[in-house]
């Protein structure tokens, strides 16, 4: 059986414990997340994947305890980039919320959130770039009538603005105007 019909066969008969896990992961339902589930990789079909974070978790029965072939298949998925997760099917059936925890702080740990933007006061200099506007000849043709060189394209020329220096933090709560400080 080729890798895909088998990939096939295994989500038409899920045991319980994946289709409780895949209830809660599928259409997005774990914090937007994207999951697919049996979906062949290289040559193994894993459980539960999410490309963007590289998160392969699996759901092992009985068979699965020390398992040589589980371990040489976690080393080849590592090998791959991936982070392998594997609970107890009892696991998942009795403490959902539990491994729905574990694998919500893998994919914080996989792609950590932006850290937020300084306000403004805090920011510094901000650099702008502004293009001269574009004679005619640069518009749509060769015949150019002002023979001063025009900046290549991307370039141009820059204007620095600096924050003032007597603008609090929106944050701090304190500014011209609040708790009695004069504008």
């Amino acid at each position: 059986m080729h890798q895909r019909d088998f990939a096939k066969t295994l989500r038409q008969t899920m045991t319980d414990a994946e289709q409780r896990l895949w209830k809660q992961l599928r259409a997005h339902r774990l914090d937007g997340q994207k999951f697919r589930r049996q979906q062949p990789i290289g040559p193994y079909v894993v459980d539960f994947v999410h490309f963007g974070a590289r998160l392969i978790v699996e759901a092992d029965g009985g068979q699965h305890a020390d398992s040589p072939h589980d371990m040489a298949r976690d080393a080849w998925l590592r090998g791959q980039g991936f982070t392998v997760l594997r609970f107890w099917n009892d696991d998942i059936l009795l403490r959902t919320d539990g491994v729905l925890e574990s694998i919500w702080a893998a994919l914080r740990v996989a792609d950590p959130s932006p850290p937020a933007p300084l306000p403004q006061g805090e920011r510094g200099a901000t650099v702008t770039l502004i293009h001269p506007p574009l004679s005619q000849g640069e518009r749509g043709g060769n015949n150019r009538s002002d023979p001063s060189p025009s900046p290549a394209k991307g370039e141009g020329s820059l204007k620095t603005n600096h924050a003032p220096a007597f603008l609090p933090s929106p944050l701090a709560g304190e500014g011209p105007g609040e708790r009695g400080n004069p504008p």
